[in-house]
């Protein structure tokens, strides 16, 4: 039967999933699936939690919905208080949407209506500076500030042209031989500088960035200070600072959020995915107290909103799965199973010819593929060899997911998959992640 359903890909009718428990997924062909990336580094609690269903249910019973316009919920205040106060309180207000490309669009309205709140006004700040090769989302703002260069290429004539790139903290293909830590930061501080110079310091809303790069990189984290440089830069400009943590915030990194390891505390910071683990539709913006006090001593109303902003059952599910992490100790296991797994990988495929990178923290890895180890040079786009990867995983024999992405140097040229499993996760589970990985590789490259 034909599908009516729009698919990533038109030609290719998926297959179903038709239940779900802890790090498995169950297929209609009766493939038992091990889900080794939550999807999209999304289902941080696995499938099928049980509390979490029963929270959904029992906020279902109480209110489903209600407009924001009108009235407001037990459940987001509730979610909202335990947000903040997760971040000591450096950051007072939280906004909830529904998905990851819908906070950062309100991140960025938001910090341009901060500098027209002002008691000053500064309305001649229209412009952010984002990195080349970064994701921030498919709604056109997201994309506009984005550096994803295979998605933003279709839709190059909408984009605003408010919003230009420095070069992403990539250690592995940014650092100079015999170059420090230091001297890396120093450089890039020097060339966002510079970037702020160019167009007009006083023009910048904010610097956008995510701590660990996601999708479009393969979970680089940055160097040791590099935020801290970052953040003194757009200080020194006026501009905010603005941390996109939808992919590798919520535990993701070993801390809820990923900021807190550096303490480099943004103005405003993007969350999703784990936020509600793939419960409900979830995402949100964490808001700092200055820009909250700009909106109420001005116009007191943020110029922004959405028809399920602040979703009952959304946010029972965020709240609900929040709860679990803390009171089950998840991040604890987040830190020790993460460190693990980086054991394991290193151990098991650092040594074959094709692996030319594994980073990430937590239980956010990635993996990098290249012809050359010394050269470090890709393999040519044509070979498709993420695409293969991610495919070989999906058969019946391996059934594993690995997340593949393309463009890992250049926003065209290079490969790389990630691996994002459950908080919960086991070492048993991470023996067969890993192992299963290396046949899938192992297969693919023996035809490449």
């Amino acid at each position: 039967m034909t599908s009516a359903v729009l698919h990533r890909d038109t030609r290719f009718v998926p297959k179903k999933a038709i239940s779900g428990k802890g790090s498995y997924l169950f297929l209609e062909d009766g493939t038992k699936f091990l889900d080794s990336t939550g999807g999209a580094a999304v289902s941080c609690l696995g499938h099928g939690h049980e509390g979490v269903s029963q929270a959904i249910f029992d906020q279902l019973q109480q209110v489903e919905y209600c407009h924001t316009a009108f009235f407001g919920t037990d459940v987001s205040e509730e979610l909202a208080r335990f947000l903040v106060d997760s971040t000591g309180g450096v950051l007072s207000k939280l906004f909830v949407v529904s998905s990851g490309s819908e906070a950062v669009e309100a991140a960025l309205k938001l910090a341009r209506q901060y500098f027209l709140e002002l008691p000053i006004p500064q309305p001649q700040r229209t412009r952010f500076i984002a990195r080349k090769l970064s994701y921030h989302g498919t709604t056109l703002g997201g994309l506009g500030v984005g550096g994803h260069v295979t998605r933003r290429q279709p839709f190059e004539p909408l984009l605003c042209a408010n919003t230009s790139h420095v070069s992403p903290c990539n250690a592995y293909r940014g650092k100079n031989n015999g170059e420090s830590d230091a001297e890396y930061v120093a450089r890039l501080a020097d060339e966002l500088d510079a970037e702020f110079q160019r167009v007009g310091p006083d023009t910048v809303c904010a610097f956008i960035a995510e701590p660990v790069v996601g999708a479009a990189l393969g979970c680089v984290p940055a160097v040791p200070g590099y935020f801290a440089a970052m953040k003194s830069v757009c200080e020194k400009y006026g501009a905010l600072l603005i941390l996109d943590e939808v992919m590798s915030g919520m535990g993701r990194c070993g801390t809820l959020h990923a900021w807190q390891q550096e303490d480099v505390v943004p103005e405003l910071q993007t969350v999703g995915k784990a936020l509600g683990g793939g419960y409900a539709p979830v995402s949100g913006l964490l808001i700092a107290d200055k820009i909250v006090q700009a909106l109420d001593n001005g116009t007191g109303a943020f110029r922004h909103g959405q028809t399920y902003q602040g979703h009952p059952v959304s946010c029972a599910a965020a709240l609900a799965v929040q709860k679990v992490i803390r009171d089950e100790g998840l991040l604890e296991n987040v830190r020790a199973m993460g460190a693990y797994l980086e054991e394991r990988l290193r151990d098991v495929l650092g040594g074959r010819e094709y692996v030319g990178d594994i980073r990430g923290k937590g239980l956010f890895w990635g993996i990098e593929f290249v012809k050359d180890k010394v050269t470090k040079e890709p393999f040519d786009t044509e070979a498709a060899v993420a695409f293969r990867i991610q495919e070989s995983g999906l058969k019946p024999e391996f059934g594993i997911s690995l997340y593949a992405s393309s463009g890992t140097v250049d926003g065209i040229r290079g490969d790389h998959v990630i691996l994002a499993p459950a908080y919960n996760i086991t070492k048993e589970e991470i023996d067969t992640i890993v192992e299963t990985t290396a046949r899938v590789l192992d297969e693919v490259f023996a035809h490449i």
